[in-house]
């Protein structure tokens, strides 16, 4: 199957019966004048002259569009406080990376957060990979106001391999783990870059010195879809084996209620929820409480 013909595919996705109540939101949304925004820990879209009426049509599309994972937003007066403070994440990785006209695609990029930081760096291509029907009607509810050029597909990374185009540098943040064949989701990252391309990876790890990974049965930190939670020398045997090189650990940073945490704007429960009440260094399940590893590495 083409990925033109995938594409269409999915684009009727956003018809959804859930979905298509927030599409029609977002063509409620007021065309503002004279607009700024900033790109820092909270990007933040500012107006001149914007009436009442106007400001509430904003808060109740944003509302609409519930649960808010990335961010966070601040689009005149309604803050989307979102349940990452990604920020953290991002400031994190910042001083690792140079995007200055490079062509740079973010793999699951949810509601494109960081695709929008990335813009501050001058990148000659922004593409987003995420397959979320609401998390790219949460990207055009942000972009209807910002006017990027940042490019969100409905794919996935196992289309990288046949997608248009290669890149200088491919981001994979908080996805690995949702693939049930790692070493191969490695390698499709591995087909997406160009020559001497840059990948930086995050994902769940456990501590020890021996190349090996946990398989949780059913959940990891309440979450259902998590397959393996490697050691960093098991995942570095993965890229390995995916023909990276030059692999550099970054950084090591464990999940706290800072970073992840229940608000408002998602449903059901966070963090907090996922570890043990009575040693939070364990998650529910009696695992090692969620660390991430950052990775570098090139083509």
């Amino acid at each position: 199957m083409s990925l033109e013909t995938i594409r269409q595919e999915r684009l009727a996705w956003l018809e959804w019966k859930d979905i298509k109540p927030m599409r029609e939101a977002l063509t409620s949304l007021p065309m503002l004048e004279n607009i700024s925004f900033s790109l820092s820990d909270t990007i933040t879209i500012k107006a001149l002259h914007v009436k009442l009426s106007d400001q509430e049509k904003i808060k109740q599309c944003a509302l609409a569009l519930k649960p808010w994972r990335k961010g966070p937003f601040e689009i005149l007066d309604t803050l989307i406080d979102t349940e990452w403070q990604s920020f953290i994440k991002y400031n994190l990785l910042e001083p690792y990376f140079n995007l200055e006209g490079k062509v740079v695609g973010d793999i699951g990029c949810n509601n494109g957060y960081y695709l929008f930081r990335m813009l501050a760096h001058k990148p000659k291509k922004l593409v987003g990979f995420d397959p979320s029907a609401l998390y790219k009607t949460q990207f055009d509810f942000i972009n209807h106001f910002i006017h990027s050029d940042i490019v969100y597909e409905m794919l996935g990374v196992e289309h990288l391999p046949e997608y248009e185009h290669k890149f200088d540098m491919l981001f994979c943040l908080g996805v690995l783990y949702h693939r049930s064949d790692p070493i191969q989701t490695l390698k499709a990252l591995y087909q997406g870059l160009n020559p001497n391309g840059e990948l930086i990876l995050d994902t769940f790890m456990i501590d020890g010195d021996t190349p090996v990974a946990l398989c949780p049965s059913k959940t990891y930190s309440k979450i259902p879809n998590v397959y393996f939670v490697p050691t960093i020398p098991a995942l570095t045997n993965w890229l390995e084996r995916a023909k990276f090189r030059d692999i550099e650990v970054l950084e090591i940073k464990k999940t706290d209620d800072n970073e992840q945490r229940k608000t408002e704007w998602i449903y059901g429960e966070s963090l907090e929820h996922f570890l043990d009440p009575n040693n939070p260094e364990l998650t529910i399940e009696g695992f090692p409480a969620p660390k991430r590893v950052y990775i570098k590495a090139k083509r």
